[in-house]
């Protein structure tokens, strides 16, 4: 005679939401102890049985917040019961601090309705496969955002600059990542960068169609290497649409701290912002971003950018601490101190093409005239077992090195490559309908396209991933170093804006325009060092795809 598991009579509606499955198992820890689990559509529910049905505890897990479930059986042969386990992020309060973040539980429930050990595999596949559907299912748009998912079945590239920061993004990776790659079932390979540029080169040349997704766990000049890869591709148009995610393993982290941001979760920073970006990678979900191509003054040299163009202090900062980058992120804390002491001014002129009609905020320019010269839940198809993983490329070389040069784009890359409509050469003066700054001397020009320029930078608090805008702004001469670091210390919180300071200025563009006069000094995009000279630039709207929410 067949073994035949009986199940309760639902579907019923528990609340709003009807029942997908219910049942009674009991834990691994404790055979003795019976549980009543109850699936719906967005929850699971979970009741300890005791001898008094009005004591039931009761714990309920949003599917929201699930990344995994898997099936799976003893080890022990004699054992007739199956197991599944269901992973999840919920944010819970943090033991020490205030706030919440997201924290690891697992729950693991033995089936063991028959004596026989594949119904009871059976049934508990069946809870697995439940848990794992209908946690898809709640991957809702967020602020009328529609975004679409990495393909299923996945297969990632996550490449690992084990350099970057503190040097411990390797280790990072393997606490942290690793475990919730393999319960979210995402089959990835590990590529160890060897060099400066090796991941540019990389993916220059990749097989694409072996990819589904490429994943960078650095600070934010690795996926600036890999971006520009991507652009400089014959095939650029399909290729830059390929999935990016990003998992913090540097120093500032801004666009790790930016998608963070953007799914409306609490600050939070270090092995905190990793997790959470885990979490957001393992749920797959995908949005555009914008890109800034970039252009400087040697040749057809252009460069795209998704982060910032600095020029003066932050840039400054940034590149001088670098010395201190063994302390991690509190490196430009000490870098910004360290250059309040001999503030610097700049000479330069600065043009720009407004986003919209309304005025910047701050003092607006006046006195304008000519610029005469110079511009996955699951990852991938839920699976029973893990990824399969491989490791590629282990070096113990240097990649953190800043670059000094600006890599030339091929030729090609340049003239048959996106169209700049906004942008005139760069030996040509600025349309007509940009505004040209009166001022020449600067402490720093600004231009960012995210929320966050570092994990304790709240640039710009209302920056949106393709809003199609660079948010510029820049600070003029005659500041003075209180001022400074009173403007600098409400970034952290994001409230600079707001407490009118009259030496910044910020106005909403669509294209810039940059031509130092000073002889010395540092220009960089994305926190990369690029030839110092003229520079121009404009913003193209959702080029790429970042797994993000």
């Amino acid at each position: 005679m067949d073994t035949k598991i009986t199940e309760p009579d639902p579907p019923y509606r528990n609340g709003m939401s009807e029942v997908l499955r219910y049942g009674e198992f009991t834990s691994t820890g404790n055979r003795k102890v019976r549980y009543a689990l109850s699936l719906t559509e967005r929850d699971l529910t979970i009741q300890k049985i005791t001898s008094a049905p009005l004591e039931r505890s009761k714990v309920v897990f949003n599917l929201r917040d699930c990344v995994g479930s898997r099936a799976f059986r003893a080890d022990d042969n004699t054992d007739s019961g199956a197991y599944f386990s269901a992973y999840f992020y919920p944010f819970k309060r943090r033991w020490m601090s205030s706030g919440v973040a997201r924290q690891r539980v697992e729950r693991c429930f033995r089936v063991d309705l028959v004596h026989d050990l594949c119904a009871n595999l059976e049934e508990a596949e069946k809870w697995a496969r439940t848990i794992r559907e209908s946690s898809v299912l709640q991957n809702h748009p967020r602020n009328g955002v529609v975004y679409s998912e990495v393909r299923r079945p996945c297969r990632a590239m996550l490449l690992v600059n084990p350099h970057s920061g503190k040097g411990q993004a390797l280790s990072l990776f393997t606490s942290h990542v690793q475990r919730m790659l393999n319960e979210a079932g995402v089959s990835y390979t590990l590529v160890v960068t060897e060099r400066q540029n090796h991941a540019r080169e990389m993916v220059r040349e990749a097989d694409l169609s072996q990819w589904d997704a490429l994943v960078i766990m650095s600070g934010d000049g690795l996926l600036f290497e890999v971006v520009n890869g991507l652009m400089e591709r014959e095939d650029w148009e399909e290729a830059i649409l390929t999935p990016l995610g990003i998992l913090p393993g540097g120093s500032g982290n801004a666009l790790a701290a930016s998608i963070h941001h953007y799914s409306g979760a609490q600050p939070v920073s270090s092995e905190e912002l990793l997790v959470s970006c885990g979490f957001l990678l393992c749920k797959g979900l995908v949005s555009h971003m914008d890109l800034a191509s970039v252009h400087l003054s040697s040749g057809p040299t252009r460069l795209f950018s998704f982060l910032s163009v600095a020029w003066g202090f932050v840039a400054d900062v940034d590149i001088e601490s670098e010395k201190y980058r063994h302390v991690g992120a509190a490196r430009f804390t000490l870098g910004t101190l360290v250059r309040l002491a001999s503030l610097r001014v700049y000479r330069g002129r600065l043009a720009y093409l407004p986003a919209d009609e309304a005025e910047p905020r701050g003092e607006s320019p006046q006195n304008q005239r000519p610029f005469s010269t110079f511009c996955p839940s699951d990852l991938c198809r839920p699976s029973d077992s893990v990824g399969q993983n491989t490791f590629h490329n282990s070096c113990n070389s240097n990649n953190a090195v800043r670059m000094k040069t600006s890599e030339p784009v091929p030729p090609n890359a340049t003239q048959k490559g996106l169209p700049d409509s906004l942008l005139v050469p760069l030996d040509q003066p600025v349309p007509s309908d940009w505004v040209v700054v009166p001022e020449e001397d600067f402490v720093l020009m600004l231009a960012v396209y995210q929320s966050h320029l570092a994990e304790d930078l709240y640039a710009v608090p209302d920056s949106t991933l393709n809003d199609s805008i660079i948010h510029l702004m820049y600070v003029r001469a005659g500041i003075s170093r209180t001022a400074l670091l009173r403007l600098f210390l409400a970034m952290g919180k994001g409230t600079h804006l707001e407490n009118n300071c009259p030496h910044l200025v910020y106005a909403r563009v669509k294209a810039l325009r940059l031509e130092p006069f000073s002889p010395k000094g540092v220009i960089t995009v994305d926190g990369e060092v690029v030839e110092y000279g003229p520079i121009q630039a404009q913003v193209h709207r959702g080029l790429a795809r970042l797994i993000a929410r």
